[in-house]
């Protein structure tokens, strides 16, 4: 393919591959390269306003200072078309400018030391661009951006920055920099203000929402909000906002919502790493007639798995407490065993943003392929509890989640034995900074304490392995050795893992895309002293998808020496 003919020839010639690509790409001279009648006069005034505009763009990166030598070699041509010859600068940007101090003043309610005191200290000791720090604009224009956000997170939702200035001593590359922020008034929330709240009700909405008059504004108890409300799959959109028409140390909150359609169906076909394509089939509806609970059918069918289930979800009360009842038949292929099973539950659950709460009865059939006891059956009463503290449930970067499942019963039939099962999880996100990524590590174990594992179903007890537990291994590999290649679930359960997530960065600015580093480990044994770690460690990628982070890791199995590709969407803990 021919080349595209340009009028002049256009080199960069910096020692930072960063600096001359960033001139390259932002300066005006590579558009004017098309032009085909361009003649020598008009390319010499080009020039002379090119080298202004590469001094405002070094200014951007707080280069206040270089040197800048043009060369115009009218005799060089590129080629046939290059009568103008060729252009070359070279750069050499000098010392960067430096911020040597930032001075703030404060306006509004916010100046009462009763009240605003502590979040003007907050927001001055994590201001991002301390004395001593590179001045650039991105990162001026940042900073002042996480300023304002601090400040309308809590209490001053119509804060605003009302004047910053950034004075430039280009004789000496220093920067000094003025602030000044108006807080406005403490604002409470008033009467919430309902639209397209038809066919579930307002008094749900109210009820999901969780937002009082009078309460204190927090703009994290609204996004909580919106986020009760989506997840509880009433509604397929919701947005909620304070009202600006209305009082504003009492603004109204407006909630808007788009309500699920009484009946849904979903088709989905897919591709799972561990068991190759998949289809899916899921039914929904909202409001049975006559008891008024929601009813949610599933089928999912692919190369090892085949499952239906069937939940009914009441609606919540006050508290947010639902009735819930649920049957699942399910037919899995692990590793070398068949086994079918089924699971009936009945109780209550408490699902919140942060706090997951639930207590059920459950009914558990298991026949495995080749078992000379035939069908195993075992009924449980069981409590499970989950907290949250990420900054984002959606995009975490920082913060802690634990959970426990706790559960005691007895098995059926001819042998009726009693049993205790737990199983406890962790995951800590430990920020390293904003161009360091940061540190996820993830932890979980459980035991099943019975007399003879052999009388309870093998769904209660414990595998481990797959996209997210042991990366590198199948779903469910790892187990107890039955001999004859086949792997069986084991009393007790013990994983870890540590990753490495780093934001990859595209000329200075953060991307939708992460690299990570890994490495994990599980066990799975009928004995504690058994317990033998199987580990793996690999690297991946991530990508900030609309929904939800879209993971994918290449890991390598230490004990059986192959690689495997992982491909998994969302967060969840």
């Amino acid at each position: 393919m021919p080349a595209t003919p340009v009028a002049f020839a256009w080199t960069v010639r910096s020692k930072d591959e960063n600096i001359r690509d960033f001139l390259v790409q932002h300066m005006a001279l590579r558009r004017y390269q098309a032009l085909s009648d361009l003649d020598h006069t008009e390319l010499t005034r080009l020039l002379t306003d090119a080298d202004d505009q590469a001094r405002e763009l070094l200014a951007t990166l707080g280069f206040f200072n270089p040197a800048l030598t043009w060369h115009h070699d009218k005799t060089a041509a590129p080629n046939a078309s290059g009568h103008l010859g060729q252009v070359i600068l070279d750069v050499q940007t000098g010392p960067a400018a430096r911020v040597t101090q930032v001075q703030w003043q404060w306006q509004g309610e916010m100046t009462d030391p009763t009240s605003g005191v502590v979040l003007q200290s907050i927001i001055e000791k994590q201001w991002g661009l301390p004395p001593g720090e590179i001045f650039t604009q991105s990162a001026w224009d940042r900073a002042k951006n996480k300023a304002l956000r601090q400040l309308v997170a809590e209490l001053y939702p119509w804060g605003r920055l009302t004047q910053s200035q950034a004075r430039i001593d280009t004789l000496n590359n220093q920067v000094s920099l003025t602030l000044t922020m108006d807080s406005g008034p403490v604002v409470r929330l008033g009467e919430l203000k309902i639209s397209g709240a038809t066919k579930y009700g307002s008094q749900q909405v109210e009820r999901l929402a969780r937002l009082s008059s009078g309460q204190a504004y927090r703009q994290n108890d609204l996004l909580e909000a919106q986020q009760r409300l989506v997840l509880s799959g009433f509604y397929d959109s919701v947005f909620i906002s304070l009202d600006p028409e209305g009082e504003q140390a009492q603004a109204p909150v407006n909630i808007e919502i788009k309500e699920s359609l009484r009946q849904r169906w979903q088709l989905g076909v897919g591709v799972r790493s561990d068991s190759g394509p998949r289809l899916t089939a899921e039914h929904t509806h909202h409001s049975i007639p006559g008891l008024h609970w929601r009813a949610v059918s599933r089928v999912a069918v692919d190369k090892d798995l085949q499952s239906f289930g069937v939940e009914l979800l009441a609606p919540p009360d006050n508290s947010l407490w639902r009735w819930n009842t649920s049957a699942q038949l399910q037919r899995q292929q692990q590793v070398d065993v068949m086994i079918s099973s089924q699971r009936w539950r009945a109780g209550r659950i408490q699902m919140a943003p942060r706090i997951d709460r639930s207590y059920f009865a459950q009914y558990d059939v298991a026949t495995q392929q080749n078992n000379p006891l035939g069908a195993v059956e075992s009924w449980s009463g069981n409590f499970a509890w989950a907290w949250r503290d990420f900054d984002s449930l959606l995009f975490p970067t920082r913060g802690l989640g634990l959970g426990i499942e706790l559960g005691a019963g007895t098995s059926l039939g001819q042998v009726q034995q009693p049993f205790a099962r737990w199983l406890a999880k962790g995951l800590h996100i430990w920020p390293l900074g904003e161009r360091s990524g940061r540190i996820a590590l993830r932890a979980s174990m459980g035991s099943v304490v019975i007399q003879d594992t052999r009388n309870i179903p093998t769904t209660q007890l414990f595998l481990t392995g797959g996209d997210n537990t042991v990366r590198g291994y199948a779903f469910n590999s790892i187990g107890i050795d039955l001999g004859n290649g086949q792997i069986g679930a084991g009393r007790y359960l013990s994983t870890g893992s540590v990753e490495w997530q780093h934001p990859m960065r595209w000329q200075g600015t953060t991307t939708d895309w992460e690299t990570a580093v890994f490495a994990d480990v599980g066990a799975v044994a009928n004995a504690f002293h058994l317990l033998k770690a199987q580990w793996s460690y690999g690297v991946g990628a991530r990508w900030r998808s609309p929904i939800g982070p879209v993971r994918m890791d290449l890991a390598h199995a230490q004990a059986l020496n192959k690689w495997r590709l992982h491909l998994s969407v969302g967060f969840t803990f």
